[in-house]
């Protein structure tokens, strides 16, 4: 029947990709915290430590993000758990995984790109570029939370929120 609610709970497998989607996330978006804070800041008269600190926050924008593409790929991840349980999302899966390869190259590739620049740095330039690189990482994070929601509200008819850590368990 459409709409009844379904009376089988999250696996054990499912429970923990979800804990570790919301870590991966939370340290995401501490590392996209820190690189806006960090570009920001003033700049003039002082690019050279300017660059430094936009440097240390993008590397560890770079390294996170290397993790949480390394998570997702993981047979036990919940893009994996999707993909296996409902193939009609295997491509948007494979889609966000793709996604997530070229923004991490993006990170990579910028960081390289501006280590090489020492006090020569137009500061408007890597902040439109590096702002572009956030926007990205916000729609990525939209697109997956989208498809992981709609993967288990169609497989278990309940709010994926109350099943995550510290909410109760569906």
């Amino acid at each position: 029947m459409t709409g009844e609610r379904r009376t089988t709970a999250f696996t054990e497998e499912q429970r923990s990709g979800l804990r570790a989607r919301q870590i991966d996330q939370d340290r995401t978006l501490s590392a996209m915290r820190r690189l806006e804070a960090a570009l920001a800041d003033a700049a003039p008269r002082r690019e050279g430590p300017w660059l430094d600190t936009v440097l240390g926050a993008l590397g560890e924008l770079e390294a996170v993000t290397a993790e949480e593409l390394a998570n997702a790929e993981r047979p036990d991840s919940l893009l994996s758990d999707l993909s296996r349980s409902q193939p009609r999302m295997r491509n948007r899966a494979r889609a966000l995984r793709l996604q997530y390869v070229k923004l991490r190259d993006t990170i990579s590739g910028l960081r390289q790109e501006l280590g090489g620049n020492g006090e020569d740095v137009d500061v408007a330039d890597v902040r439109q570029r590096l702002g572009w690189v956030l926007t990205a990482l916000r729609h990525q994070r939209a697109r997956e939370s989208d498809l992981i929601y709609e993967a288990y509200y169609d497989a278990f008819k309940f709010e994926l929120r109350s099943a995550e850590p510290g909410t109760g368990t569906p």
